[in-house]
């Protein structure tokens, strides 16, 4: 199993509703894929242009071909990640 947890923070306070938006569906659509495990989007109470993202997959390969998919290639790399700055985790479930 592949964990990944990202951090993402929102350049522009203007862009967090769209944000919001376009996360909201790239997780939709990332959670209907093969070998996901688990697709959270969280956006912080605390500092509202934070948004969290929690993904497990079933393997590197799945994650792989995630990268390759609607969700990745039409929404995440080219309208949310040129607004954001981005901290990827690859992390260990401590369980």
């Amino acid at each position: 199993m592949v964990c990944l947890s990202v951090v993402l923070t929102v350049r522009d306070e203007g862009d967090v509703a769209e944000i919001a938006r376009l996360l909201t569906e790239q997780g939709r659509l990332s959670r209907a894929e093969p070998g996901c495990l688990r697709f959270e989007v969280n956006h912080s109470k605390s500092d509202t242009k934070v948004f969290l993202l929690n993904e497990r997959w079933e393997s590197q390969a799945a994650l792989d071909e995630h990268r390759k998919a609607q969700a990745f290639i039409e929404i995440y790399i080219p309208q949310v990640l040129p607004k954001v700055d981005r901290v990827p985790h690859e992390c260990e479930v401590l369980e």
